[in-house]
Formats: C-alpha cells, structure tokens, sequence
C-alpha cells in the first residue's frame, strides 16, 4: 500500500475554553524537511509537534499550521490587594476621627476606586495541558492527512501496475524478437558471402561460426531475467505497507540499465521500437515515482 507525498489534512479541538486548529500539507521533496508555524508564544511546544511528525511522514516538504484563540478563555483574574485596602481603610477612620467624621460612611465601592487596590492580571496557562491538547489534535490532522494521501497512492499504484503490465508485454516482445535477428543476420552474411566470392561452395561451418558469435554477442536472455526479476520486484513495494519511494527510485535506475543494454544489443528496427517504447513506460513510472513516500 504506497502512499502519496503530497496530500492535507486538518482538525479542531480545544484545551479548556482555548480553541485549536491544525493544518497539515506536504508536497514533493527527497527528504523529510517539517515546518511548524504556529504563536511566538508557543514556539516551545514546536519539538514536541515535530517528534509526532516524523512518526506519521517519512518523505516530504511538510508544512503544519497551527492556530491558537483565546478569546473566549476565562484568562482574566482579578486580584485584591487586601493589605493595601486595609492601610486606605485605616487612613480614612483616622481622617474621620480627626476631623469629626463618621466613619461609618466608608463603603467598598469607593474605596475600590483607589489605586491598585483591584488588579486585572493574565491567569497562568498550564503549558503542559496546551502542549498535550494540541499534539492531540495535530494528531488527528495527521490521521486525515494520511486517509487523502492512501487514496492518492492507490491512483499512483494502479497506474504504475499498469505501466508495470505493458513492460511485461514488451519484455516478452523482445525476448521473441532476439532469435529472429541471429536468423536474419545469417541468411544476410550468407547472401553477402556468395555475393563476394561468387559461388555458392561456402564453408558451412563458417558461417556457423560467424552467425555462433553474432547470436552470443546480441544474447540478451540475461537482461531479460533481470529484467523480469526488477518487475517482480516492483509489484512487491506497491503492496508493501512501509514507505517505498527511495525503493523504486533505486529500482527504476536498474530498469533504465537493463533496457538500455538490450537496446544496445539490438540490431533491428523492430527491436529498436520495442525499447524506445519500453523506455518511455519506464520514464512515466520514474516520473510517478517521485510522488511516492
């Protein structure tokens, strides 16, 4: 099961009344590169988000987004300086003794209009709470992240099993084709021969000789096997579970040497169209392959 490298994924959730969105999309690149984007404030929750990264995605240019709103949190606290209001309370008894007063008529409403005796503060956010709640949710961002790029694979496996069909065929094509140019190139030297010496009493063990090295030096029957054996081997990594891009990029490359060998080796136009067609199934399937994880 192949798995593409692009792909996106998202989710919400909320730490307390704090709301919590994750992005996550990724396109084509040779390695892991994982950018976090998230608050100043929160840049050292940013290992934390990276370590469950690298245990979803293995290849890929990922960037995850994450978005943090407060605004509905109950973040405010308002504290009482009780020392500071019992020195105000204290001052006016003395100012009302002093001066005749009474001094019942100090009230809490105006002795809160005195400086600092009421401070607004931000109440402290437990970090580790947020931190969790948040890997919580960029791991269900992942989760969907993962679904969209399993459904891309699948498009790219079937297609690649596809290509992967008509290389088969071409293999075959080509392997029928090999005894084919022996057997042409033999009646040419012989037809060349008499041509040249001008009678038909021809040794025929030299031409045996002649068509012997020619047929060895066109042999491709152990291209072919590798060649069958590099297919098999293709089939296998798109069903394999752990990611295989680097695999096929590896295998691909045998792919090109083989079919290039056995172009080389050709020396009919029959064969040349065979390999130029072999060559182009195999360049779409490189291609592909640098969308796979």
């Amino acid at each position: 099961m192949i798995k593409s490298m692009t792909g996106y994924g998202g989710a919400k959730g909320t730490s307390g009344k704090i709301e919590i969105s994750v992005e996550v999309k990724s396109v084509n690149n040779r390695y892991l590169d994982c950018t976090i984007k998230m608050p100043r404030a929160f840049t050292s929750f940013e290992e934390s988000l990276k370590s469950i990264v690298h245990k979803s995605i293995s290849r890929g240019k990922v960037d995850v987004t994450v978005t943090i709103d407060s605004s509905n949190a109950d973040d405010i606290e308002i504290k009482v300086n009780h020392a500071l209001a019992k020195s105000y309370v204290d001052a006016l008894r003395s100012i009302a003794l002093q001066n005749g007063l009474n001094a019942e008529d100090i009230n809490v409403t105006d002795l809160t209009r005195y400086p600092d005796i009421l401070q607004a503060a931000k109440r402290e956010i437990d970090a580790d709470e947020l931190c969790s709640d948040i890997c919580k949710v960029l791991s269900e961002a992942l989760s969907d992240f993962n679904r969209m790029r399993v459904r891309e694979g699948e498009k790219l496996g079937n297609d690649l099993t596809s290509r992967l069909d008509e290389i088969e065929k071409l293999t075959e094509m080509a392997e029928d084709i090999a005894p084919i140019t022996a057997l042409e190139y033999r009646t040419k030297l012989e037809a060349r021969m008499n041509e040249v010496l001008q009678t038909a009493g021809i040794e025929e063990a030299r031409i045996l000789t002649e068509a012997a090295i020619f047929a060895d030096r066109i042999a491709i029957n152990e291209e072919i096997v590798r060649l069958r054996s590099h297919i098999a081997q293709l089939r296998d990594l798109l069903t394999d579970r752990e990611p295989v891009g680097r695999k096929i990029d590896f295998l691909i490359q045998e792919f090109i040497r083989e079919a290039n060998t056995i172009g080389s080796k050709g020396q009919n136009a029959r064969m040349s169209k065979v390999i130029v067609d072999m060559k182009s199934e195999i360049e779409k399937i490189r291609e592909q392959a640098q969308n796979i994880e």
